[in-house]
């Protein structure tokens, strides 16, 4: 069973703690990794995006001219996808991009993803990310006492506004509850930050 060191935020290591196998060893499955990085990507776009076909723009009711005897072509509106200011041929209309994947899919992208943090050495365990008061510029000298940098994943266990306050600043950093993290989060961050209790928590739901 692999082991993990957990440091405290002055960056001195505390003790290790042991990672469960059925998480932290497998084999980073790159398809269910993509399939989840998908789905999250299509449930992030509102689908609001409009373009009016041609019986909802104003006008266009009379024909601009006549058949025939003109020498130009064939015209019945001036509202034709053709025409400048007309409508628009098969354009987008609201929809729900959402795709839905099984519970089984999305656990077994989050225990790739940890999986793929650990074994790259990327990954930093800490016994509590308590902040004493919301001050960014502790929590950057924490960061930089734990050498994680700016573009990380902070996984907390409680809910902390002094942690929130402190960390929405940093450009790159963001801060998720153990129960929010998704692969994607996971992915999209170069460092992953995890407390203690948020790294148990999560064990004990990928079991």
């Amino acid at each position: 069973m692999a082991t993990v060191e957990v440091k405290n935020l002055e960056g001195a290591k505390v003790k290790d703690l042991e990672l469960a196998d059925e998480v932290f060893g497998v084999k980073p499955n790159g398809s269910l990794l993509w399939e989840s990085t998908r789905a999250y990507l299509a449930s992030q776009r509102r689908g609001t995006h409009s373009t009016k076909s041609r019986g909802e723009i104003s006008g266009g009711g009379k024909k601009p001219w006549r058949q025939k005897g003109t020498g130009r072509a064939r015209a019945g509106s001036s509202r034709s996808s053709l025409w400048r200011h007309g409508s628009i041929a098969h354009g987008p209309k609201p929809r729900d991009y959402e795709i839905q994947l099984p519970k089984k899919m999305l656990n077994g992208a989050l225990r790739s993803a940890l999986a793929a943090k650990f074994q790259e050495n990327k990954m930093t365990v800490v016994e509590s990310l308590d902040q004493a008061e919301p001050k960014t510029k502790a929590f950057v000298a924490a960061l930089d006492k734990l050498e994680v940098g700016s573009r990380t994943l902070v996984v907390n266990d409680t809910r902390d506004r002094n942690l929130e306050l402190s960390s929405r600043n940093v450009a790159g950093c963001d801060l998720v509850r153990h129960h929010d993290v998704h692969a994607y989060h996971i992915l999209s961050h170069e460092r992953l930050l995890i407390s203690e209790g948020a790294l148990t928590r999560l064990q004990e739901a990928l079991r």
